[in-house]
C-alpha cells in the first residue's frame, strides 16, 4: 500500500552502522541495526565486542515521503533497491533476525548428504523454518544461501536440523 511504513534496508558507509543508527533513532526513527557478540583479539588481550550482523546495512522503518531527511544522514549512502524500487523487508524476517541476534549461540548443522544446489528447510533451532539453497560444502561447514535475508550463513556440522526440500532442478 503506498505511503504505508515498511522496513527499507540502509546503506551505509564503512563501520558507520551503529553511528547512523543512533543519529536516525535520535531523530525519532525506528532503526534496527542488528548486532552479534564476537571475541576480538588485540595485542595485549581479547575482548567481547557486539559488532554488526551485516557490515554497512542497517533497516528502517519508514514512510516513502521520510526518505529525503534520511539520506541526508552523513553515513547513509542509499537505499537497498530490488527491481527498482527500495526493497522492502518483512516484519516477519525482521523478527527471525532480532530471534538470532538474541538467542542464538552458535548454529551447527548435521549431516553430510547436502550437496551444492539443494534446497533447505531448517527445521530445528532459532533459523527454524528458514528455507535455503546449499552454497557451499566442506567437512566442517555447510553454507546457505537465505533469500529472505539475502545473505549467506555458514553452519559447523553436528547438530540435526537441515532437512531436503526437494531435489535441485
Amino acid at each position: 500500500m503506498a505511503g504505508s511504513k515498511g522496513w527499507h534496508v540502509l546503506y551505509t558507509k564503512p563501520r558507520n552502522e551503529k553511528k547512523v543508527a543512533q543519529r536516525l533513532s535520535e531523530l525519532n526513527y525506528h532503526v534496527y541495526c542488528p548486532l552479534v557478540e564476537t571475541v576480538r583479539q588485540w595485542s595485549d588481550r581479547r575482548k567481547k565486542v557486539k559488532v554488526p550482523l551485516f557490515n554497512s546495512y542497517i533497516f528502517i522503518k519508514l514512510k516513502e515521503g521520510e526518505r529525503a531527511e534520511v539520506l541526508s544522514d552523513p553515513g547513509v549512502l542509499n537505499f537497498v533497491f530490488w527491481i527498482g524500487r527500495p526493497a522492502i523487508v518483512r516484519d516477519e524476517e525482521i523478527e527471525a533476525i532480532k530471534f538470532i541476534t538474541l538467542e542464538a549461540q552458535e548454529v551447527e548443522v548435521a549431516s553430510l548428504d547436502h550437496k551444492v544446489g539443494d534446497n533447505i528447510v531448517i527445521n530445528e533451532g532459532v533459523f527454524k523454518g528458514l528455507k535455503g539453497k546449499v552454497d557451499t560444502v566442506d567437512k566442517n561447514h555447510i553454507t546457505l544461501y537465505i533469500e529472505a535475508l539475502q545473505c549467506k550463513i555458514q553452519f559447523k556440522y553436528s547438530l540435526r536440523f537441515l532437512m531436503k526440500q526437494g531435489t535441485n532442478g
